[in-house]
């Protein structure tokens, strides 16, 4: 018997194929049938005539890690047909720290409103470690499915202090603690880590106005957590400092793939900015040359409507980017930011840093910035530039004084990004450029984008410039493949994310933001949206935490970089310490010293003018260390590194100086003492783990 049958819809299955008149059956959480008829007795049967039916919707990028502690229905999001979401965005979450520390990281950053982060600091029981945060979540009564990834931020102030993690860089062995516990969270689910490195994303309590920890790694450290990726087969997700935009260059060596495996590597964001006409046009052609020459697997993600922020008064992450802003956003109380209006030397340095920054993500043009209520009804509707005019007034003067009288009473809004429907259309309709960037749990006074995949599909079908089977292939099927979820499909066999949507409500004009006061956040107010009740008629979603699920190709390139025969993973983050656990014994060590030496003879000898029959030796140096492991240390050995690969010959070039120097077996042993020691650390009771790993 089947638990739910939903009759008579177009089914769209998520892989974009074309849509079909059928029946789902489904049973136990899972889509069992699939057919234009399903005969089977069910406890449930819903007719869906008219409607149509897809997989749930699944968004990418979300803050809901302090929300979902509270109110773990996240229903701003599966009212919009959302049933997957990822969270751990930006370097934050909650999966390791102090429950302080890590409130005073989110706060600011993702403008989420005290009562709730108290609320859940007063109610939280805490975790020791990843594993058991991951227990916490999966034990949730989940709305949506929710996945995670391990913000950097967390792990970073949890390694070093928090205090440590805003002004130094790690020391080797924090590098190898931050490691292990992201091994550890990789293997209790974390989808991958996030990196931040916007400089305008601000602490909040005791270390107020300082950058988030993120900001304050070195790459060499950013580049040891990108190759745990790599190795775990997990996704990069980070956001390039637009203020030193070589930091893209930075990014983009990490997840260069031509000459190794890929790094699965997700950057925000792809927009057509207000400010910078020209800049949507690079995205495609930066991942044209990445993705198709140079062999990367690079994701940017972008927003599905015009990027419209709201702010009350100065309060507004768009002021972070300058120092005068973040003065304004450091204060609590109203009396003290009038105070510094009122000072001349401060409106002098807020005008001369809005108008003369060099590199800006807010255009700061007061003609697109518009009042959207204050005390004076009259300003309402009305932007700063004409206001300035009507008042014979210097715009950016009119501007300071609005905010000295009015504070956060003066409600005013712009749109920064993606308001030209051509540019947006054509981000959107990149295979590697996903619709994501919702923030959806976070900046709840500034922004709300929850009905992000509603959004492209009535836009698909309005405007034509796609088929809808393909947008909403976007926002589930895709979106989830190369998130490794197993989520956004719907098939024989696939989860029961199921949604019913009416395609007549599809024709509305698109849902505007609205304010609401949210019991959530005891009474505050909040932005959302609102779509036409009958657009989603049905949600089906059985919630439950996400772990990523491995490929055939990722579980054989993990495989190809184990240490040793064992079937348990390893610490390393680098393919160098793997390669000193395989080559210990002296003797194996000698051949392959002999095979570099074989290596460079013959080529050495025609080069100085020799016979070219000197290279017929080459081949004898990769025999000698294949020798040197059938005889003296069996170990699995990547078919590719037999031959020859980049990563083999800069392995054994290093070994062969290391010998001569007489330093490879301290580093060999040193690398072997580790790798036992978190293999202990596994075996050992959870409690313990903290213990041993110190």
């Amino acid at each position: 018997m089947l638990d739910l049958i939903i009759r008579g819809g177009t089914v769209f299955d998520g892989a974009g194929s074309p849509r079909r008149r059928a029946d789902v059956g489904v049973r136990a959480g899972r889509v069992v049938r699939v057919a234009e008829s399903v005969t089977e007795p069910a406890a449930e049967t819903v007719d869906a005539t008219g409607l149509w039916v897809a997989p749930g919707f699944v968004d990418i990028h979300t803050h809901y890690d302090v929300e979902v502690e509270i109110a773990p229905g996240l229903t701003e999001s599966t009212r919009h047909g959302v049933t997957s979401v990822v969270m751990g965005n930006c370097s934050l979450s909650l999966t390791v720290g102090a429950p302080q520390d890590l409130a005073d990281i989110f706060l600011r950053v993702e403008n989420i409103p005290g009562p709730l982060v108290r609320r859940w600091l007063s109610e939280t029981a805490g975790w020791s470690g990843p594993d058991e945060y991951f227990e916490h979540l999966a034990a949730l009564p989940l709305g949506p499915n929710v996945a995670a990834l391990l913000g950097h931020s967390a792990l970073r102030a949890s390694v070093m202090g928090l205090e440590r993690s805003l002004r130094e860089f790690a020391t080797p062995r924090e590098l190898e603690r931050m490691e292990d516990l992201a091994a550890t969270a990789f293997e209790a689910g974390a989808l991958g880590i996030s990196v931040d490195m916007v400089p305008w994303h601000m602490m909040s309590g005791k270390f107020a106005g300082r950058t988030v920890p993120s900001q304050h790694a070195g790459f060499t450290e950013y580049a040891r957590l990108a190759e745990l990726c790599r190795r775990h087969d997990r996704v990069f997700q980070v956001t390039p400092n637009p203020q030193k935009p070589w930091t893209i260059f930075w990014i983009l060596w990490l997840a260069m793939g031509a000459f190794r495996s890929p790094l699965r590597v997700t950057i925000l964001t792809a927009l057509d900015a207000v400010h910078n006409r020209w800049l949507w046009r690079l995205f495609p052609i930066c991942l044209f040359v990445f993705n198709r020459i140079l062999g990367c697997n690079i994701r940017f993600q972008t927003l599905t409507e015009p990027f419209t922020m709201r702010a009350d008064g100065p309060l507004t992450p768009l002021f972070e980017e300058f120092p005068a802003g973040v003065m304004l956003n450091d204060l609590a109380a109203s009396d003290a930011r009038k105070a510094l209006w009122r000072n001349p030397r401060f409106r002098a340095q807020f005008r001369h840093e809005w108008l003369h920054h060099p590199f800006r993500t807010f255009h700061r043009d007061l003609s697109l910035m518009t009042v959207i209520g204050a005390p004076d009804p009259s300003l309402v509707g009305k932007h700063f530039a004409l206001l300035a005019e009507r008042r014979c007034s210097d715009p950016l003067d009119l501007f300071m004084d609005l905010l000295r009288d009015y504070d956060v009473d003066l409600r005013w809004e712009a749109t920064g990004a993606n308001d030209r429907p051509g540019p947006r259309r054509a981000l959107l309709s990149h295979p590697h450029i996903l619709p994501g960037f919702t923030d959806a749990g976070a900046h709840v006074r500034n922004i709300g984008y929850y009905d992000g995949p509603l959004t492209l599909l009535k836009d698909a079908v309005q405007s034509g410039f796609m088929t809808p089977e393909r947008a909403i292939s976007r926002c589930t099927g895709e979106a989830a493949a190369w998130f490794r979820l197993d989520a956004g499909l719907l098939k024989e066999g696939s989860r029961a994310n199921i949604i019913l949507l009416d395609p007549a409500r599809l024709m509305d004009p698109p849902a505007e933001p609205l304010e609401i006061e949210d019991p959530l956040l005891d009474g505050a107010r909040r932005m959302v949206k609102r779509q036409h009740p009958d657009l989603v008629r049905r949600v089906f979603v059985n919630g439950t935490l996400l772990k990523p699920v491995p490929t055939l190709e990722a579980a054989a390139r993990l495989r190809r970089s184990r240490p040793d025969d064992s079937p348990e993973p390893s610490p390393f983050a680098e393919y160098w310490d793997a390669f000193l656990v395989k080559h210990r014994d002296p003797r194996n060590i000698f051949l392959h010293c002999v095979g570099v030496a074989l290596f460079y003879t013959p080529l050495a000898a025609v080069l100085f003018g020799s016979s070219p029959w000197w290279l017929a030796l080459l081949p004898l140096s990769q025999l000698a260390g294949l020798l040197g492991h059938a005889l003296f240390e069996r170990s699995p050995i990547d078919p590719f590194d037999a031959v020859f690969t980049l990563r083999a010959s800069w392995a054994l070039n290093k070994m062969f100086v290391l010998v001569l120097a007489g330093r490879y077996l301290a580093q060999a042993d040193r690398a072997a003492a580790r790798l036992e020691k978190w293999r202990a650390s596994r075996r050992a009771p959870r409690r313990a783990r903290e213990a041993v790993l110190a």
